[in-house]
C-alpha cells in the first residue's frame, strides 16, 4: 500500500510561523511534523512509496525530502496550485493511484506510529476512517457509527454537538479505496468555499461500507501555536 498526504495549506491559524514554512515542516522533538509520518507508515505499516500534495512553500518540503532516498523512502510530488480545499486535492494523485488501495493522511497529525500498522491491518469493503474519542467535536469532524461499527454520517464541526453524544472524533486519517476519488471529483463547494474532503468521505459511506477504526493512545492535530508548544515541552 502506498501513501497520499496533504501538505499544500498555508496554515493560518499559526500566524507568523507559517509564513514562510509549510505547517507540516514545523518541528516537534527536533524533526518536522511530516518526517515523524513519514517515518511512522514506513516503520509500523511498511509504506515506502508516498506522493505529497504540495503548495504553500512547496520548496521547503522539497528541498529537506528530495526523493526520498535520506529516509528509504520513495516520494512523487503534486502540486495544488489553487488552494480551494482539501476534497479535491488528492485527485492530483488519482493517476498515481490507479487503481489501488490507498493511505490518505492530513501533513499535520501525529499518532503513536504503532496505529498505523493497525489502521492498514484493518482495511477492508470502501475504506476505514481513523477515529479519536474524547476529543471536541466542534473542532473537526463528528462521525457516527451504527452497530456494526459502520460509518453512518460525518457531521463537520457541529455547533451543537450535545446532539451527537456518541460520535467520535474524525482523526484525519484514511485508508481508501480508488473509488472515494469518483465522490471527490463531484464536489460542489460549502459554506466556507472550500472543497471538503469530509463531504465525499459523507457520500462514499452513504452509497458503501466504510468502517470507523478507534485510534489508542496520543493524537495530536498539530493546528494552532499553543498545541506546537505543548508537543514540544514534552520529555
Amino acid at each position: 500500500m502506498n501513501a497520499l498526504i496533504l501538505a499544500a495549506g498555508k496554515g493560518t491559524r499559526m500566524g507568523p510561523l507559517t509564513s514562510d514554512m509549510p505547517k507540516p515542516m514545523l518541528t516537534v522533538g527536533g524533526r518536522p511534523v511530516l518526517e515523524w509520518i513519514v517515518c511512522g507508515l514506513r516503520d509500523s505499516a511498511g509504506i515506502t512509496v508516498f506522493c505529497f500534495i504540495v503548495g504553500h512553500q512547496k520548496e521547503r518540503i522539497l528541498s529537506h525530502f528530495k526523493g526520498g532516498a535520506a529516509l528509504g523512502v520513495s516520494i512523487t510530488y503534486r502540486e495544488q496550485t489553487v488552494l480551494d480545499g482539501t476534497g479535491r486535492a488528492p485527485l492530483l494523485a488519482r493517476d498515481w493511484v490507479q487503481d489501488n488501495p490507498f493511505l490518505l493522511s492530513y501533513g499535520d497529525i501525529l499518532v503513536k506510529p504503532e496505529e498505523y500498522g493497525r489502521l492498514v491491518a484493518a482495511y477492508r469493503d470502501d475504506g476505514v476512517i481513523a477515529l479519536c474519542p474524547g476529543q471536541d467535536v466542534r473542532l473537526g469532524g463528528a462521525v457516527l457509527l451504527d452497530q456494526a461499527g459502520l460509518v453512518r454520517d460525518i457531521i463537520e464541526k457541529p455547533e451543537k454537538p450535545e446532539l451527537f453524544p456518541n460520535s467520535f472524533y474524525n482523526a484525519g486519517i484514511y485508508v481508501l479505496h480508488p473509488r472515494a476519488f469518483l465522490f471527490m471529483a463531484q464536489l460542489e463547494k460549502s459554506a466556507r468555499g472550500e472543497y471538503e474532503l469530509t463531504d465525499a468521505l459523507r457520500q462514499l459511506s452513504h452509497g458503501g461500507k466504510v468502517h470507523g477504526f478507534v485510534l489508542k493512545g496520543d493524537w495530536a492535530d498539530v493546528r494552532d501555536p499553543e498545541i506546537l508548544a505543548g508537543l514540544n515541552r514534552r520529555p
